[in-house]
């Protein structure tokens, strides 16, 4: 992974706007770009490159973006961008008609076509940028998700946000060689979403559909950690899957299911155990919370994993 970090107070005033459209032209397709605070313009961005896509969590205030004809006739790398306004709201313009994306939505921009996005306040999101060529796409297929605003609430829309904010937080926690695995996630990801959208899933290898469906059941796992029904049967059947196609989607993640739903369950009642705002609640009440309705099993499964008791790993954490 390959990270570029800008801050606009690291770069003298009169230079920022500039600095700031450099670092966009090395984001995504070559862009004109403008802005009424371009005098004292303020922004940070970061520009991570994961082998051969782009992912740029960044803050900016108001600009406008077009892509016109003469750029697209002088350089057009082929890739699709998707948008993801986290707070403020885009103002895209696409054949003279416009749509706006809000929070959480998904803005999907060919780079072969013209378009113009414009902010009214101060924007923060994170752009994500893929080679055409990686993505399952045919036909008039890109035009068609073009007029769409894809939820990134929820279904692969909401995992792949979550997964962009995730590694945009905090980079620090993969090594270089990484990038090579983090870039075939977030393309997994968007080939789930986008045949998702066109009904098209026969066009996802069988490699891709595993490891989308994969993420999929973790994050659902993680949603629904605290209910003591959670086991693998259930987690199978709520993915209309057999429990033994769940055990084997899971042999390459070096972890079980039920061994991810205990760890889970264990840090989170850890963490509760920890918390001296939660002092007057019981060890059995913070077991119950994380899906453990008996105590005994959590008394033992806590010590297992971290050498102490709850109780006396509560104790030691309020002596400090």
């Amino acid at each position: 992974m390959i990270e570029t970090v800008f801050r606009s107070e690291d770069v003298p005033v009169a230079d920022r706007f500039d600095r700031w459209r450099e670092l966009m032209r090395q984001c995504t397709a070559p862009l004109e770009l403008d802005s009424e605070y371009r005098k004292e313009f303020r922004a940070s961005q970061r520009l991570l490159e994961l082998d051969g896509i782009s992912v740029w969590p960044a803050r900016f205030q108001p600009v406008s973006f077009r892509r016109t004809p003469r750029l697209i006739r002088q350089s057009d790398p082929e890739q699709v961008n998707i948008s993801i306004p986290l707070r403020g709201t885009l103002y895209v313009t696409r054949d003279g008609h416009e749509a706006t994306y809000g929070p959480d939505a998904l803005c999907v921009v060919d780079s072969s076509r013209t378009i113009e996005v414009r902010t009214l306040a101060p924007q923060t999101g994170i752009g994500l940028d893929v080679p055409k060529a990686l993505l399952p796409l045919s036909g008039n297929g890109l035009e068609k998700l073009s007029r769409y605003r894809l939820s990134g609430r929820e279904g692969f829309g909401g995992l792949l946000v979550a997964f962009l904010t995730q590694i945009a937080r905090d980079t620090a926690a993969y090594r270089p060689t990484d990038g090579p695995r983090l870039a075939a996630i977030v393309v997994d990801l968007l080939s789930a979403l986008f045949t998702h959208h066109l009904a098209t899933d026969d066009q996802l290898g069988p490699e891709t559909r595993r490891r989308a469906l994969t993420l999929e059941i973790q994050a659902f796992i993680r949603r629904h950690v605290n209910d003591p029904d959670l086991t693998p049967r259930a987690v199978a059947a709520a993915h209309h899957i057999s429990t033994s196609y769940l055990h084997q989607l899971f042999r390459d993640q070096d972890t079980t299911v039920a061994a991810m739903i205990r760890g889970l369950r264990l840090r989170g009642a850890r963490k509760d155990l920890a918390d001296p705002a939660q002092r007057g609640t019981t060890v059995q009440d913070v077991a119950a919370r994380w899906g453990f309705p008996s105590h005994t099993t959590f008394t033992r499964a806590f010590r297992s994993a971290y050498g102490f008791s709850p109780r006396d790993f509560r104790h030691v954490s309020s002596h400090g």
